[in-house]
């Protein structure tokens, strides 16, 4: 067998070479240092377009160790199987970049472990700022940052020892569970509590929302019934096996809901959809959460849309403002009527 030696890699002397210049200069433009070192524009043209053809990677690690900042910036998603998380990161990257920074994404799949992991990754390649988006402990995220000088905001879940910015989910609760009781009153002529389902119970989020849940209910005059509250996480497969486990206990079901997130939506429509229960009239659902794909579900659900393009921008005017108190601001969501 023949042997194939490595085809040897670019260096910054190669580029010099090929360029007609000094190494030092190609470093100062791959760097982004020319214009200081008073190189002219069409110099730093050819270096950077020699640079591309001879498929030079610039060594980040190396490069960051000869600037003061890194101009990478990070953040941590618990998912990105729903529309809100997929729009956070998506719009994250193109704000990112707009200011001249790197952003670099990893899931950690609410696995506090994870989330470590990645904030020390992250570390080690000297981002500049990281957020931490729903994160289960924002707080040991933030020490092991501040230990490395680095800067954090978190984002959809709060901590108290960085600035946070997060939805107004008592707010949004409140309103979205007067909408349910209201329709359910208005087709049935009857005022009944609500079935909460979905979340963690020991989560702000949840609890916030949970907290309007019952308010609301407490305006209308209804009492809540706790055997109807199931934080029962926020996986699709534990929100269909919670009502499993209340369709056992009791064939007399609400005949409205209060759903925590379209991935628990997913769940009790599977159950909804298996069991035959609601065979004749779907329930009046309300969802904290928004997917356009729910329009096919009918006219039976309200929807919670979390202001994403304004929760970013608040995210980026901490970061852009050098604030680090540990603030908190909450923006409101917007009501979306399907069907």
């Amino acid at each position: 067998m023949k042997r194939t030696s490595p085809q040897k890699r670019t260096t910054i002397y190669d580029l010099a070479e090929l360029a007609g210049t000094s190494a030092s200069a190609v470093s100062a433009v791959l760097n982004g240092n020319w214009k200081k070192r008073r190189i002219s524009a069409k110099l730093a043209e050819r270096i950077t377009k020699l640079a591309e053809e001879q498929g030079y990677a610039l060594n980040m690690q190396a490069s960051v160790l000869r600037r003061e900042r890194s101009k990478i910036i990070g953040m941590i998603v618990p998912k990105y199987d729903n529309r809100y998380f997929g729009s956070i990161v998506e719009q994250f990257e193109a704000l990112a970049r707009e200011r001249g920074l790197f952003p670099i994404v990893t899931c950690t799949r609410r696995d506090p472990a994870l989330e470590v992991e990645a904030a020390r990754a992250m570390l080690s390649y000297q981002v500049d700022c990281l957020i931490a988006t729903g994160a289960t402990d924002p707080d040991r995220i933030v020490d092991l940052c501040a230990a490395s000088g680095v800067r954090t905001v978190n984002l959809d879940l709060p901590g108290s020892r960085a600035p946070s910015v997060i939805s107004d989910n008592y707010g949004g609760a409140l309103e979205l569970t007067r909408r349910v009781l209201a329709n359910c009153e208005r087709e049935y002529g009857v005022k009944a509590p609500l079935l909460f389902v979905g979340g963690r119970g020991t989560d702000h989020n949840t609890m916030e929302r949970m907290r309007g849940f019952r308010d609301a209910h407490a305006e209308a005059g209804i009492p809540v019934d706790e055997t109807l509250v199931l934080p029962c996480g926020y996986a699709p497969e534990k929100a269909e096996q919670a009502m499993r486990q209340l369709a056992g206990r009791t064939h007399d079901l609400p005949r409205g809901m209060f759903v925590n997130s379209t991935i628990s939506l997913e769940g009790v429509m599977r159950w909804i959809r298996h069991s035959g229960h609601y065979a004749e009239r779907m329930p009046h659902l309300g969802c904290f959460d928004w997917d356009p794909f729910v329009a096919m579900l009918g006219d039976h659900i309200e929807m919670v849309r979390q202001d994403v393009p304004n929760m970013l921008q608040a995210v980026f005017a901490i970061i852009d403002s050098g604030a680090t108190e540990p603030t908190v601001v909450q923006v409101p969501p917007i009501m979306e009527k399907v069907g």
